[in-house]
């Protein structure tokens, strides 16, 4: 009997499946956890340990950026106040030596640019605000796919 005999009249219908797997995190599924304890035994806990070293790291880093971030701030606002101020008690000398005119314009130049400077800073924290929630919006919506 040839193969063609065999085979039933519609004949044969394959059927191909490929399955993947992806996780994100330190930590991969419990599933694969076991698998690799059964391997090598210890090596769960070694995995387990390593990520919350990394954690641990990452949380470190984290708050060394925000304790700088904030001295960087204080900082600013404490250089700003002091050049404002001397700004100011300049044009205040050079009016009461009798340059009245120039000491009001170094008055108002060092007002005008304080405000200039806060209000460029205001929209440019609004900006990046306006970035990170589209960021973040968008992250969600593909998440929710």
């Amino acid at each position: 009997m040839s193969p063609e005999e065999r085979l039933p009249a519609e004949g044969i219908r394959r059927a191909q499946v490929a399955i993947s797997q992806q996780f994100s995190g330190p930590l991969p599924p419990p599933e694969i956890l076991a698998k690799y304890e059964q391997i090598l035994p210890g090596a769960a806990d070694r995995i387990i340990k390593m990520a919350e070293s990394q954690q641990s790291h990452r949380q470190r880093l984290e708050q060394k950026v925000i304790e700088s971030n904030t001295s960087a701030q204080k900082w600013g606002v404490a250089c700003g106040f002091i050049l404002a101020m001397t700004a100011v008690c300049g044009g205040i000398w050079l009016s009461l030596r009798g340059m009245s005119g120039t000491g009001l314009t170094t008055i108002i130049g060092a007002l005008a640019a304080l405000v200039g400077v806060f209000v460029y800073g205001k929209s440019a924290q609004d900006k990046q605000l306006k970035k990170k929630s589209e960021a973040f919006a968008n992250t969600v919506s593909k998440g929710q796919q």
